[in-house]
């Protein structure tokens, strides 16, 4: 079921909406990502019904003014869906930028979550950790250089060199922003969430009270375990699962996700 959301500014947002009479469950993916990314993570099953409202210049979302692009105006956004369809209270979560959207939310607006799912963290509380780099550096090379041009002066790059030997999923996902549409709007979402954080602090974030997943793997420098081991000692009760790493095993990885977000949605049904 496909449907669009206006927000006060008037930008057209998508909301990909699994359907079903199952319990909502709004999942968010991660910078430059989409839908698609979610439909993979949730594994699917007719007691639940997966919602994904794609974010400010992703997917077929608008991307309307670039100055936007926030993780706190994506966690508006979120809310304001939330408020405007009476799905709340529910359970929420995300992939990288859309766990940082998440977290946001569960400090800020308590009232619109029963449950917290933090996957593969690309933050902890700090803005522009370095494990963004990566990303603001692709982003720049878009906004200065032709898409070709600025690939292959990546690839030659230091980042790139390491990447393949660490994490070469990583590196697959940034050889896709070069080809990414519009580029404009690429370079400016990889420059502005990249240089963003939460923007919650420590304090707030332990004072969390609800039932947290936090999902991590190795060989992963942008979305590395450390990040996803402090929150989970951060959060009080947070549940940390350990999963295959997607650059070892993408099918057990996929299946690994499933059984530790099934098993933890389960506590949420009736």
């Amino acid at each position: 079921m496909q449907r669009g959301v206006v927000t006060p500014d008037g930008v057209r947002l998508h909301l990909d909406d699994g359907g079903g009479p199952g319990l909502p469950i709004l999942f968010q993916h991660g910078l430059c990502g989409d839908a698609g990314q979610t439909r993979e993570a949730v594994p699917p099953d007719p007691r639940w019904r997966r919602l994904t409202l794609e974010m400010r210049g992703h997917g077929r979302s608008e991307a309307g003014d670039p100055s936007r692009f926030s993780i706190a105006a994506f966690a508006d956004d979120l809310a304001r869906l939330i408020e405007t369809l009476d799905l709340g209270p529910l359970v929420l979560g995300g992939i990288s930028m859309g766990a940082a959207i998440a977290l946001r939310l569960a400090v800020r607006r308590p009232d619109l979550l029963t449950g917290l799912v933090l996957a593969r963290p690309a933050w902890v509380i700090d803005p522009a950790p370095a494990n963004m780099a990566p990303n603001a550096e692709v982003g720049a090379l878009l906004a200065a250089l032709p898409p070709e041009e600025a690939k292959a002066h990546f690839l030659a790059g230091a980042t790139a060199e390491r990447l393949r030997r660490e994490a070469p999923d990583n590196l697959a996902s940034l050889q896709g922003f070069f080809a990414r549409e519009p580029l404009d709007v690429t370079a400016a979402l990889l420059q502005a969430i990249s240089a963003d954080g939460p923007g919650v602090t420590r304090e707030e974030v332990a004072a969390l009270d609800l039932p947290v997943l936090v999902i991590g793997h190795k060989r992963d420098e942008v979305h590395p375990l450390a990040h996803a081991e402090a929150l989970a000692r951060l959060i009080p009760g947070a549940r940390l699962v350990q999963i295959t790493p997607k650059a070892s095993d993408k099918a057990a990885y996929v299946s690994d996700f499933h059984q530790a977000l099934g098993a933890f949605l389960e506590g949420f049904l009736p």
